[in-house]
């Protein structure tokens, strides 16, 4: 097996000092830039990594971040939680960063848990997902200067011109309007939205897709449950014949849409998911992907800045304070 590059051999290519290499590793901008462009090629010539271990104690930094696991609630649209997480740790992975997963079953525990990992040093940045309204999660990493980002907007009067703290999310109108314009093209009729009940940021962005692109539709309101969806529409569809189109904040719901309109004998109502999961795929149902490896990308890109390593929180807002993935609509 042939001997991994070290320090040494970095500095006799780059024709620098072990210490400028160094330098360069952890604090390059301490170096003048042609010396670090020198260096950085030597690194990716030899395929040199440094020793993560001697780092951490060298730097007092853990190169971690956290992120919240979500508690197992069933259902349908889990995965894509489940996606956006894998994706992150392979990709910090790739910068030479770890992800530390902390189970918390609510915004206090999770408070508490990132308390005691901030006070070990366990954690360098935080990832923080399922935002809302008036979420304190976010005041209390802000307050005490800790890096993160989240997934999923701060829902304030301005989230992209003025945001209160970094973060990523899928475009949710986006999607919807897509969805929406695909219904009305193929129905030929009126489209209803199959949403939650109002004050859920991500459900009323996805509402406002909707509302932007369809002329006429009613608006049908339900919590997240396949079986209250089935109920919901039957009545619907039932009581308004001129639906033809169904767009659904979540592919659960548009599963339970889809029972109503198959017991109605409605063949011919096109239903649209949101989420694009296996469920989905296997009941032959069009549903809008968000495309989590992106909001993952989208994520580290935010929080490690362009030199690779995490930023402090207002020096990452003024490189750019937020990411939105912008999803796609898979037709079945």
């Amino acid at each position: 097996m042939a001997k991994a590059p070290t320090v040494d051999d970095v500095a006799r290519v780059a024709g620098v000092s072990r210490q400028t290499v160094s330098n360069v590793v952890n604090t390059p901008d301490i170096v003048k830039e042609a010396t670090r462009l020198r260096v950085e090629a030597a690194i990716a010539e030899l395929g040199y990594r440094p020793h993560a271990a001697a780092r951490r104690l060298r730097t007092r930094r853990s190169s971690t971040i956290g992120i919240h696991l979500d508690p197992y609630a069933g259902g349908i649209s889990g995965v894509v939680l489940d996606r956006f997480v894998h994706a992150l740790t392979e990709r910090a992975g790739d910068r030479d960063m770890r992800v530390l997963l902390y189970a918390a079953r609510t915004p206090e525990e999770e408070i508490a848990r990132l308390g005691d990992l901030l006070e070990g040093g366990e954690v360098d940045a935080v990832v923080v997902t399922g935002t809302f309204h008036g979420d304190p999660r976010t005041g209390w990493l802000t307050a005490r200067n800790l890096p993160f980002v989240s997934f999923g907007r701060p829902w304030g009067e301005d989230d992209v011109e003025a945001p209160a703290h970094l973060w990523v999310d899928v475009d949710g109108a986006a999607g919807t309007r897509a969805a929406t314009a695909h219904a009305l093209a193929h129905g030929g009729g009126r489209v209803a939205f199959l949403g939650w009940p109002a004050g859920s940021g991500t459900g009323d962005d996805r509402e406002r897709g909707w509302r932007e692109t369809v002329a006429d539709g009613p608006r049908w309101v339900v919590e997240e449950n396949v079986g209250a969806a089935r109920d919901v529409v039957a009545a619907g569809l039932a009581a308004d014949s001129g639906v033809t189109g169904i767009v659904c904040a979540s592919d659960s719901l548009a599963i339970g849409a889809h029972l109503a309109a198959t017991l109605a004998g409605r063949d011919d109502v096109t239903i649209v998911g949101f989420d694009n999961t296996p469920a989905a795929e296997a009941l032959g149902l069009s549903s809008v992907e968000q495309l989590p490896e992106r909001v993952a990308s989208g994520a580290l890109d935010l929080l490690m800045g362009e030199n690779g390593t995490v930023v402090a929180p207002r020096a990452a807002v003024a490189g750019g304070a937020h990411v939105l993935v912008e999803p796609r609509l898979v037709v079945r």
